[in-house]
């Protein structure tokens, strides 16, 4: 293997993903890896400006941030996506031209109760809908489809965010994604 392959961390929104992902980055850049972190927010300014929040949307966005996943992955790079994909069959389409490539994918769904994060509410979207300011809101008043199998599912409500980076990390060593050719792991 190259090193390389994509984790796609899945969850609603403010359920921990971007902050799992951020603070996975960091050990695995202390541990000598190439990283990357695809975040959702930063993808729709830069690459995916212009498109909206209706399903087709969505999708598009998916496969575009998937599409530049697979190709970092396949160059050696580990890929962090922490985006939320609220439709199964998108996130299936990412997986299957990860597959067709013979590039490493991973699903790590991000398991926080919607209550949770409102809560959390880090974006003020939760809020913004419950005032009528905002509609559409993933897992509120729009799907989101719950990864049936992913190979990874984190219950964050408990969970420090440095527990939750971490298990992603024995996820990835024990699954062998980790190994180097230089035998270090």
């Amino acid at each position: 293997m190259s090193g390389g392959a994509t984790v796609w961390l899945t969850g609603l929104p403010s359920a921990g993903k971007t902050t799992i992902a951020t603070a996975l980055a960091g050990t695995l850049r202390a541990d000598g890896r190439r990283v990357e972190v695809l975040d959702g927010d930063e993808i729709r300014e830069f690459l995916s400006a212009g498109l909206g929040f209706s399903r087709e949307d969505r999708h598009t966005n998916v496969q575009r941030i998937g599409f530049v996943a697979e190709l970092l992955a396949s160059h050696g790079v580990l890929v962090l996506v922490p985006v939320i994909a609220p439709y199964a069959d998108s996130r299936e389409a990412v997986r299957k031209r990860h597959e067709a490539r013979g590039t490493d994918y991973v699903e790590v769904h991000v398991a926080t109760p919607v209550d949770v994060c409102a809560v959390r509410d880090v974006k003020g979207l939760y809020a913004k809908q419950a005032a009528g300011e905002l509609t559409g809101l993933t897992g509120v008043d729009d799907p989101y489809e719950v990864p049936r199998e992913p190979e990874l599912r984190i219950e964050t409500e408990g969970s420090t965010v440095e527990q939750s980076a971490a298990a992603v990390h024995a996820y990835l060593g024990t699954s062998g994604r980790l190994a180097s050719e230089g035998g270090r792991a």
